[in-house]
């Protein structure tokens, strides 16, 4: 069971994770390296590692639960959960092979990584901001997931 400590501490890994990331790609000769890669792919897989945690023990309560208000937030949540992982899928099928970075179009690269980097963002302030917030009226201040 996670709490929202945890929850908040894995935010803050992923958006730190990401600033140091978006750093290293402008520089094309460190792009592709090891270094790179290794902190890319952890950083993917805390995302994805975070929002199987939250849809695993977070969301189910809150689809049932009788407040409609809390309803419709678990399922926005739930639908950005979803287009995350499909934008995801597609960047990583672009981009990436055999856990290496593949990069052929560097300004495309950066373009496009500070998108999802973008994205991630504005979804660890809108968990922070509006989700957690709704999980605390469900589960209380001293939550376990």
């Amino acid at each position: 069971m996670v709490s929202f400590k945890e929850l908040n501490e894995q935010n803050h890994m992923i958006a730190e994770r990401a600033k140091i990331i978006t750093y290293m790609i402008q520089d094309r000769t460190i792009c592709d390296t090891d270094v790179t890669c290794d902190l890319f792919f952890d950083l993917l897989e805390r995302v994805k590692s975070h929002m199987d945690i939250e849809e695993r023990e977070l969301y189910r309560n809150l689809l049932t639960h009788p407040d409609q208000s809390v309803k419709n937030t678990a399922e926005n949540f739930l639908s950005g959960s979803a287009e995350i992982k499909r934008v995801f899928k597609q960047y990583t099928k672009r981009w990436c092979h055999n856990r290496k970075l593949r990069i052929k179009d560097h300004d495309r690269f950066v373009k496009e990584t500070n998108e999802i980097f973008d994205m991630i963002q504005d979804r660890i302030i809108s968990e922070t901001e509006k989700f957690y917030p709704v999980v605390r009226s469900v589960y209380g201040e001293q939550m376990a997931a």
